[in-house]
């Protein structure tokens, strides 16, 4: 994210950023100022956390009805009420100046084993953006047993302990009416499936 960013919108006029933290990620405080409907401007206040863009992918198998999960330990999720802080979760993770689609291909095999053949670009979509600057890019692509290669599990080195969880698209859609699944993303994907996906 640029620290200043160019002049895009004429009613917003950015007028100072500075940087709080840089501990993990990048947290800024800016001011700006807006325009409002009548012509008049004010100045807001606005935090936001930069922790670069991401991908994720629903991994499914269309033959079988089934979708492939995975699941860890969040701590966000758990200080804000969560039971356990563990989400089902479909395969994710930060670009890291990689290109989304081989980013995504990455994090399929380091997370679930898999080896992602043809992927499908779903959609794009801003997941908090009233604090958070990071743009998701959304994709499927199919699996079996001849996409695995390891057993997937994720990064140790990072601090990863991802278990994988497969269920029938009817039983994670039950899941998300249940509460046992509860990530935005994963959702949004489900939903996908069933509407214009493998299994509608």
């Amino acid at each position: 994210m640029a620290e200043h960013p160019p002049a895009r919108n004429p009613q917003v006029r950015v007028t100072d950023v500075r940087l709080l933290s840089d501990n993990w990620y990048r947290l800024h405080t800016t001011a700006f100022e807006i325009q409002g409907p009548d012509g008049s401007w004010s100045t807001q206040h606005r935090e936001t956390y930069d922790r670069g863009n991401g991908a994720t992918i629903l991994l499914y198998d269309r033959e079988r009805r089934t979708v492939l999960l995975t699941k860890q330990f969040r701590y966000p999720a758990y200080v804000n009420d969560h039971p356990d802080g563990v989400l089902l979760e479909t395969a994710a993770g930060l670009l890291d100046d990689d290109e989304p689609e081989a980013a995504i291909r990455r994090e399929a095999m380091e997370e679930t084993g898999h080896r992602v053949g043809e992927v499908q670009h779903v959609f794009d979509a801003y997941m908090s953006p009233g604090s958070v600057t990071e743009r998701l890019h959304f994709y499927a692509a199919p699996y079996d047993a001849s996409t695995r290669e390891h057993d997937g599990g994720g990064v140790a080195e990072e601090g990863e302990h991802i278990e994988l969880v497969e269920l029938t698209i009817d039983d994670a859609l039950a899941a998300i009416d249940d509460g046992r699944i509860q990530d935005a993303k994963t959702i949004m994907l489900l939903q996908w499936s069933v509407l214009k996906g493998p299994f509608r």
